[in-house]
């Protein structure tokens, strides 16, 4: 996933695609995840050719007029409005474990590295994704307020041996919240927040 911070303007849209058709690389999906100003931001699902590296992708990306790479880094394929479909048909089919079906389809849906439910009241994970960090009381608490939605940054260390680390997290109903973790960035956006807000809004109290 490439992160560009690009001119909403006709036509940045094309010279990025074409900067990177160059290289042979596949653009699978572009999702608008929010705008500043006279600016947009987009995440680029982008499938690269074994010769090329992301850092030859990203140089292709900087060499457009008014483009900033914000990020790039692997994240697992899909994202945007298909993804929270999906989850949310899921989440409908099987409401007793919609909450868990909510981390578990957040990697994927928020290009983010790891989900976690909580259980707010007791400061205990119900649920947690493959590459979820094993958190403690002690580390739970790092996410307050969890009856909030809000979305920060954790230091280096914040976990034995973890890097920097953005999270999101919102309340669900029960006493529950849902943490997502990205391994050093980029930050959550407020477009991506509000996605996850609507989201938990689905999850019944069970």
């Amino acid at each position: 996933m490439i992160r560009l911070l690009l001119p909403d303007r006709p036509g940045s849209l094309g010279a990025v695609a074409t900067a990177l058709g160059t290289m042979g690389a596949d653009i699978q999906a572009v999702e608008i995840v929010g705008r500043e100003g006279a600016t947009v931001v987009d995440d680029f699902m982008v499938l690269l050719p074994d010769n090329v590296m992301p850092d030859n992708a990203v140089s292709a990306c900087t060499q457009v007029d008014g483009v900033q790479v914000l990020w790039c880094s692997r994240y697992p394929a899909g994202a945007g409005l298909q993804s929270d479909v999906e989850a949310l048909e899921k989440m409908l089919a099987d409401p007793d474990n919609a909450a868990a079906i909510l981390a578990e389809s957040a990697p994927v849906a928020f290009h983010c590295h790891w989900a976690v439910l909580l259980h707010r009241g007791h400061g205990t994970v119900l649920h947690a994704t493959p590459m979820a960090p094993d958190l403690t009381p002690d580390s739970i608490g790092r996410f307050a307020p969890t009856d909030t939605a809000h979305s920060g940054e954790l230091p280096a260390g914040w976990m034995p041996e973890w890097v920097e680390t953005a999270y999101a997290i919102t309340p669900l109903r029960g006493e529950r919240a849902v943490v997502l973790g990205r391994h050093g960035g980029p930050s959550f956006l407020t477009a991506e927040l509000a996605r996850l807000r609507h989201l938990a809004a689905m999850v019944p109290l069970t």
